[in-house]
This record gives C-alpha cells, structure tokens and sequence, in this order.
C-alpha cells in the first residue's frame, strides 16, 4: 500500500481546508493510505520544532504534501521550524526518492505564494525528493481548475477565509496527482 502525508500548518482554517481536500483527492486513489499531520505552534519552543514523533511519522511515507499559508512572501514560520527540524534526516537521505508536491493560500493574488511554493520546493529538493507539480495548464481548463495558473503547486486565493470552490477541487486534484505518481514508484 502506498502511503502519503499531508503535513500543513494553518493559522485561520483555510489552509487546513486545502489540506483536508488534499487528503481527500489522494484517499481517493486505490491503494493509497492517507494521513494528514497539522504543524502546531504549541509543538515549537524557542523558535525550535519539537515534535519528533509527528516527523518520525514520515519516515514510512512514499509521498509527502506541504502545506503553509503564505506569510510575508514566505512559508509561516510554524512550517520552516518543521523543516529546520529534519536536517538530521537531510543528512542521511531519510526522505530521498519520496514525491512529494505543496500548496499555499494568501489574501492577496500574488501576495508572492509563488515564492512560498518554490521554498516548498527547494526543501523537498534539498532532501532529494521528487517533485509533482500541477499538470493543469492554467486558464485552459474545462473545469477552471489551477485557476491562478501555478504549474509548480497550488496557489489559492481568498480575502476572507471563504476559499474558492475552484481551489478545493485543485486541492482535490493535487492529491489524486501526487498518489497516482506515487503509485508508480512504490513497489
């Protein structure tokens, strides 16, 4: 059975929503057993992630889904103290081979959420994971999904913490992408 994460850290619900469609997408490919694991701020002391059970939980992941609301043109510092937290992991390529994709969401349409998926990216790089991108050409879809247009990851957009009904179907997507690519590499 293929096995995939959803880790994500929200600080007003939206992003957990993302992450709970996510979740739903990958649970919805045969084969695939799906966990979702939110960051909390409560398991972060002195600016340091704590909680090493939440990170050993990855360790039997074939793929894994980050998610962070873009703060400051940048993930929340809630998930870079979660990806400070694996450098040990880093240095023995714990998490090397495993998919892994991202998701964001901000009040603003650019609000630099590209930059917070490319972070995203880069740390999943650094670990030697390989990355699923969106495969929806953005505006050229029939149904609208990747409606901002992001081929690296999701970009979601909302004002008021009413997320699109769009985004939850790319959410949705993302996750039923990233288990089927998954799929391909576990044996």
């Amino acid at each position: 059975m293929t096995k995939l994460a959803v880790i994500f850290h929200s600080a007003t619900g939206s992003t957990k929503k993302l992450a709970q469609a996510v979740a739903a997408g990958a649970s919805a490919v045969t084969g695939v057993n799906v966990v979702s694991l939110e960051l909390l701020g409560a398991d972060i002391i002195e600016g340091r992630y704590i909680n090493t059970a939440l990170i050993d939980q990855l360790s039997d992941a074939d793929a894994m889904v980050f998610g962070s609301p873009t703060f400051m043109g940048s993930v929340s510092a809630q998930f870079k103290a979660f990806a400070d937290a694996t450098g040990d992991l880093w240095a023995v390529k714990k998490w090397s081979d495993k998919v892994a994709a991202g998701f964001t969401i901000g009040s603003n349409f650019s609000g630099d959420q590209l930059n917070t998926i490319q972070y995203m990216q880069i740390f999943a790089s650094q670990h030697g994971m390989l990355w699923a991108g969106l495969d929806i050409p953005g505006n050229c879809d029939p149904e609208q999904r990747n409606r901002l247009g992001a081929q690296s990851g999701l970009i979601a957009h909302s004002t008021d913490g009413v997320l699109n009904e769009t985004d939850l179907i790319t959410a949705h997507y993302l996750g039923q992408r990233v288990a089927t690519v998954a799929k391909r590499f576990t044996v």
